[in-house]
């Protein structure tokens, strides 16, 4: 089959940005063998190339990413490794109660595998923070939200507390805020520090990972053979782990639905702006309402920022224009300045859009697909848990490696069909449309 398309990425990779310069890349040269290959180095690959590797130790792996590790969609989220449900077509994140804690189980079993592999690196805590995180609302209405997503949280024996305004001005800074629900289990991620950091743990117990060498084709004749620009793998079992690009090999046509968020991150505050604004240095808020603003500020390698992401657009085509990011930008100044008036003058360093893939019925593209090729793909918003419980599970079915949660997964449907392209995209993006400015002030 060959490969419709590569992926094209918006705006620069700005938490990779801030670190150190990586490695130089190796890219893939020649023809090579393999008892395993990975297609793909975001949370799924390499989730899938850790778990292959504890699996099958002696085994040669090799794991190809088109762009460089950190600079696709896993170094351009906001970092947040949720636990507990985050459905973003509902009210309030949470659905039904049994569902909600197969997720919870899920969700977890896919942080605890992350946790191990940051203890494995030793990866700083910058990288991987287990602090929790909020549910901020700036409305009534979000606040009642809040309840209503508590309520369903006691209801499953969960534990949250919820913070006040003053509470909340105290945390953030900001006057912004009603209320925020906080919830012990997130894990906050410096996504490109954590990705670099298990993608060289990994390097250094003997996988292969090649990088800026995009698949063209990967075609079957007994094994499977995926070709590069300059280079060819050859193995017999393969985990695709490209996302939405799962498209682009064929697969799951007319299925998945593309969507890109967009962000921005300020420059470094200086001293005085810091002591101006208050409030802790670094934490995490969601929105009370699934479309308004996500807020991050964090203080590490590259100072003290703040991050702020909020509008999506449904893309079939996998791309978007610097016109869309600039559109896109006025959004997030405008929530900047409305949430932190005391920093109104502070520039923005960095704006980019990343890309999700969502199904309808909110399950992934996952299993194998063809004999010896296994689908790791649609993370349906939540690439960080969703990406390293599918990376882990593919690599556990390729195996043979049965579990329950491998069987939970499994018993998924498969993503349902979109209506035709044109009704698609206008249905989607009048529907994202609709609910933004549902979202009031929360966006």
């Amino acid at each position: 089959m060959k490969v419709s398309r590569l992926p094209i990425d918006p705006g620069p990779a700005a938490w990779a940005d801030l670190l150190p310069p990586a490695a130089p890349a190796q890219k893939l040269e020649g023809a090579q063998t393999a008892d395993w290959l990975v297609i793909g180095g975001g949370f799924a690959g390499l989730s899938a190339l850790a778990r292959l590797k504890q699996l099958h130790p002696a085994d040669k792996i090799i794991l190809l990413e088109a762009s460089r590790i950190a600079e696709g969609p896993a170094g351009r989220n906001s970092g947040f490794m949720i636990d507990l449900p985050h459905d973003l077509a509902s009210e309030d994140y949470g659905g039904g109660v049994t569902e909600d804690q197969h997720q919870i189980a899920a969700n977890r079993a896919a942080i605890g595998f992350a946790r191990k592999m940051a203890e494995v690196f030793a990866l700083p805590r910058e990288a991987f923070n287990p602090c929790g995180k909020f549910n901020a609302a700036a409305s009534a209405k979000g606040h009642q939200h809040n309840q209503d997503y508590a309520h369903h949280l006691t209801r499953m024996g969960e534990s949250w507390e919820m913070y006040d305004a003053a509470q909340m001005a105290e945390l953030t800074g900001t006057n912004y805020y009603q209320s925020g629900l906080y919830t012990p289990g997130t894990v906050m991620l410096q996504p490109a520090m954590y990705i670099r950091g298990i993608a060289r743990g990994l390097a250094s117990h003997n996988a292969k990972i090649f990088e800026n060498s995009p698949v063209t084709a990967l075609d079957h004749n007994g094994d499977w053979s995926a070709t590069t620009p300059s280079g060819k793998v050859t193995a017999p079992r393969v985990i695709l782990a490209v996302n939405g690009h799962a498209n682009s090999f064929g697969l799951y046509p007319q299925q998945l639905l593309h969507v890109f968020t967009y962000a921005s991150m300020t420059r470094a505050l200086t001293a005085q702006e810091v002591k101006s604004l208050g409030g802790a240095r670094n934490w995490g808020a969601t929105p009370a309402d699934p479309l308004g603003t996500t807020v991050r500020r964090i203080s590490g390698i590259g100072g003290d920022r703040i991050i702020i992401r909020n509008r999506a657009t449904f893309d079939p085509s996998m791309q978007v224009s610097q016109r869309r990011i600039r559109a896109v930008s006025r959004s997030h100044d405008t929530s900047f300045s409305a949430r932190f008036p005391v920093l109104r003058h502070v520039s923005m360093q960095y704006r980019w859009g990343g890309r999700l893939c969502l199904s309808r019925n909110n399950v992934a593209a996952f299993g194998e697909v063809m004999p010896g090729l296994y689908s790791a793909c649609c993370q349906n918003g939540l690439g960080t848990a969703k990406g390293t419980l599918h990376g882990m599970l593919a690599a556990e079915l390729a195996s043979g490696h049965d579990s329950a949660l491998l069987q939970q997964v499994q018993k998924q449907s498969p993503p349902r069909r979109l209506p035709p392209p044109p009704l698609a995209w206008l249905g989607a993006n009048t529907l994202m449309k609709w609910g933004e400015w549902k979202a009031g002030v929360e966006l």
